[in-house]
């Protein structure tokens, strides 16, 4: 993508798992990349992270999860973006997320999972990728 034109992007930490670290980092290396990134901190509610989405109209919601609850946290945010008519913003994900699991979420419609050790060059380029893709769809 273009730098110059590159997307807002939600980082949300859904759940009540309090440790950040990854999330700031992915929204560190996101913002490097030339991305707009807003974080909206731990402990947040998947209705709390997709009004912040719609309000702030981004391209893409990032979910950083540690505690376990990936696929009903997923399923959640994925389910009130489709009530909100936002189905267009790309959703992706990352923590300590079983990679049995990751399949599911990818047939649920999240569009990338990165697990702790993901390069940052690769996380940067497939996010890239997944927004490129999106509109031109």
């Amino acid at each position: 993508m273009n730098a110059a034109v590159k997307p807002r992007i939600l980082i949300g930490k859904p759940g009540l798992d309090g440790h950040d670290r990854g999330a700031k980092y992915v929204a560190q290396i996101l913002r490097d990349a030339g991305f707009e990134v807003i974080y909206t901190g731990i402990r947040r509610s998947p209705e709390q992270i997709v009004d912040t989405a719609v309000q702030e109209d981004v391209a893409a919601i990032g979910l950083s999860l540690l505690s376990g609850a990936h696929l009903a946290l997923f399923t959640r945010v994925l389910e009130l973006l489709h009530d909100r008519g936002a189905d267009d913003i790309v959703v992706f994900g990352g923590g300590t997320i079983p990679p049995k699991d990751i399949p599911r979420l990818k047939e649920m419609g999240v569009a990338e999972v990165f697990t702790p050790g993901t390069p940052a060059r690769q996380i940067v380029a497939a996010i890239d990728d997944c927004l490129l893709h999106h509109s031109v769809m």
